[in-house]
């Protein structure tokens, strides 16, 4: 646990240290929200309930592959070898995959209060939505961690995290935004439960597959 609590600590400092990279990202966020609300006010039509959910979770997802991306694509490689010899490898992928989780809930939070400042607030049941928003922090922090630390090996480790982004986000987006969806309706938790399940499945599996997987990655410096 000390070594996880000082590789947090440490992308933390990093994270601070260049301020441009999350205020890239926050950028993003908010350029893509405003552009948002400019089209459909010129369109004069009222956005709908769906498409609010689906602009919503598209925008976001786009915001986590690039704050997420970076998590050891950008690492220098006399960063990773001097890492390769004071730290675990479980340790490290665990410590990444924290920190974008809290990176993601923040981004969560405050895209979401953006997004309905421009663009309204149709969600009835802010608790379900407030858990999916969290729930989906985690998830896309999970998944997109493990696939960065498989690209990073290759070459041409960003095409090759698109190609492997692509299948694995897919489901992961159909469950948040049908549980969003729900929370916008005014739904309870009831009823949801294989949903839940489905999305919790994948974050458990994609943080055992990096337990299990990432250590061979790692020996492959």
């Amino acid at each position: 646990m000390k070594e996880i609590k000082y590789l947090v600590y440490r992308e933390l400092l990093l994270e601070w240290r260049r301020k441009y990279a999350l205020g890239g990202v926050l950028l993003y966020l908010g350029s893509s929200i405003f552009i948002g609300h400019i089209v459909f006010n010129m369109r004069g039509g009222e956005l709908s309930v769906f498409s609010w959910n689906a602009l919503f979770w598209i925008i976001m997802l786009f915001a986590a592959v690039n704050s997420i991306a970076k998590s050891f694509i950008q690492e220098h490689p006399g960063r990773q070898l001097y890492f390769y010899t004071i730290t675990s490898p479980e340790g490290l992928i665990l410590s990444k995959m924290i920190y974008n989780g809290v990176l993601m809930v923040v981004l969560m939070i405050l895209g979401s209060l953006v997004y309905m400042l421009f663009m309204g607030n149709p969600v009835r049941n802010m608790l379900l939505f407030s858990a999916v928003l969290i729930t989906g922090a985690l998830a896309f922090a999970s998944v997109f961690t493990l696939i960065s630390g498989i690209a990073s090996k290759t070459s041409n480790s960003s095409m090759l995290m698109a190609i492997l982004g692509f299948p694995v986000v897919i489901p992961v987006l159909l469950l948040l935004i049908r549980l969003s969806g729900k929370a916008i309706e005014g739904a309870s938790m009831e009823g949801l439960h294989k949903d839940w399940i489905g999305l919790s499945a994948i974050i458990v599996i994609a943080v055992t597959t990096s337990i299990l997987l990432f250590p061979y990655l790692w020996r492959s410096n």
